[in-house]
């Protein structure tokens, strides 16, 4: 999606123009022509518009100007924030497409108010827009075709020069790399399986100059060890494969950031086999790998100044006469050796093996995720991405980092009580709990057990990585982790 920016003097020419508005019944709305301003203040003493977070509204001007103003409540000005101007404008965005409208221009400077400065506002409407225009059209030409004749316009319309325009493209990129890590998700198991992903990334490799791939094969990965990976993918015809994608964007011999992205294509428990119900949504099992792919092409396009290493262990599980079995023991890359209980904790198995191979970079830090549990669906619901960590100061700053990306993460707690659950009698490890309950806690504690030390946060996106439409998604895959990763990144860099 390009994004058209536009001078503010140009919104009477608009057809259909977002505006943000506050509950303040006396505050005016910024960078808005005096006539449209009217209109608005008209419609408020109506008593109809009272300027509440989630509330929407389409009126129409009289006289010669655009035909709508959708007028976005925002609540108190002072409780204004990032995430909420983001969801106001896809919420605009949503009500355009209801009404057949294929065009709206978002008046920047009206989102502006409390606390948030217009570059920021900006920012997010170009994020939101792009994101809340996504369609995932692949398997539907119909639809596709008709996209391709009317497809919507977006517009941001700016009154103050001095709004930094690389800041909107970088929210256009970051939701990009989101919608690339949403299209990955959503596609179904038969059209990427572990070789799919990979050519995806080798694709990557060969749009960008400063991405490298490569995909060690099942002959290789066997030869180098990676038991734990060629466990849980002995059950399929399609091989497990390690897509190891480096990004060079910074110094030669700076430590570079280490990605980890749990690649499971489709998951159907193997033998400890799922329910039937919902089956299909395990297509989404790969959203991790999605989002590392989604955060290095985000970086490429933004030239951030770092060195990103991102290594995505892909598999399939599946049960057949030559999947692993419920009391199998793996011996992992790591050499440590893995009592498998149930072979529906697949994830964490094959990163081990990532986990263990991404330190041979020797990167300042680790970051995985992962689609790892349901328990973190129990803990936290859809809301909130559960991060551990063994790092206070790396915890932190992703915490940071989460406050201004929209995309929450609570930290949970890392004791040693849950660390004495996976202990196996016969093996070093166990792959699940002996006990019930805390299953975010103790997958990642198993985890932990291949870190050796270095900073690392683990973040299970099972609860966040797809889901219902909402405010700016579509139903289905929603890239999680891409904006929260993207903007401590960004920090990282200084930019």
């Amino acid at each position: 999606m390009a994004l058209k920016i536009i001078d503010y003097k140009d919104l009477l020419k608009a057809e259909n123009i977002a505006v943000g508005v506050v509950e303040n019944s006396s505050a005016r709305s910024r960078g808005l022509p005096p006539g449209l301003e009217a209109e608005i203040k008209r419609f408020r003493q109506i008593g109809d518009l009272k300027g509440k977070k989630d509330e929407l509204y389409v009126i129409y001007p009289a006289g010669k100007g655009p035909r709508r103003l959708i007028l976005c409540g925002l609540g108190k000005s002072e409780d204004l924030d990032i995430e909420k101007i983001r969801k106001a404008i896809g919420r605009a965005i949503k009500k355009c497409r209801e009404i057949k409208q294929w065009n709206l221009t978002i008046a920047a400077d009206s989102f502006a108010l409390g606390k948030v400065k217009t570059g920021n506002a900006a920012q997010a409407a170009a994020l939101a827009g792009t994101l809340a225009l996504y369609q995932y059209r692949e398997y539907k030409p119909a639809r596709k075709a008709e996209e391709k004749i009317m497809p919507f316009k977006l517009c941001l319309a700016l009154r103050e020069k001095t709004v930094n325009i690389r800041q909107i493209k970088q929210g256009e990129i970051i939701a990009e790399g989101a919608n690339f890590a949403r299209t990955l998700g959503n596609r179904p198991g038969n059209r990427l399986f572990p070789q799919a992903l990979a050519k995806e990334a080798i694709s990557l490799g060969r749009k960008y100059s400063k991405i490298t791939v490569r995909v060690k094969q099942k002959p290789e990965l066997s030869k180098q060890g990676f038991g734990a990976l060629l466990g849980v993918g002995s059950g399929s015809i399609n091989p497990p494969v390690l897509i190891e994608c480096i990004y060079r964007g910074g110094k030669t011999g700076q430590a570079p950031v280490g990605l980890v992205g749990k690649g499971i294509t489709f998951d159907s428990g193997g033998i400890s086999i799922k329910p039937s119900a919902k089956m299909d949504e395990m297509r989404y099992d790969m959203c991790g790998a999605a989002a590392v792919l989604g955060i290095i092409q985000s970086a490429a396009e933004l030239k951030l100044p770092l060195n990103l290493v991102g290594i995505i262990p892909a598999a399939e599980n599946l049960p057949s006469a030559t999947a692993y079995r419920p009391g199998d023991i793996l011996t992992s890359l790591s050499g440590q050796t893995i009592e498998v209980l149930n072979t529906d904790a697949e994830g964490r198995l094959i990163l081990a093996d990532a986990l263990t191979y991404i330190q041979r970079f020797k990167p300042e830090c680790i970051i995985d995720l992962a689609t790892l549990t349901g328990a973190v669906i129990v803990a936290l619901g859809h809301i909130a991405i559960g991060l551990v960590s063994n790092n206070d100061q790396l915890s932190d700053e992703i915490k940071s980092a989460a406050r201004d990306s929209g995309e929450r993460v609570w930290r949970l707690p890392l004791w040693d009580e849950y660390r004495e659950l996976i202990k196996s009698e016969v093996a070093d490890v166990a792959n699940i709990s002996s006990k019930s309950g805390a299953g975010t806690i103790t997958a990642s504690a198993f985890l932990e057990k291949f870190i050796n030390s270095m900073p690392w946060v683990h973040l299970d996106i099972a609860g966040t990585a797809w889901g219902e439409a909402g405010a700016i998604y579509s139903k289905g895959a929603t890239g999680s982790g891409v904006r929260l990763i993207m903007e401590w990144l960004i920090r990282k860099a200084g930019k």
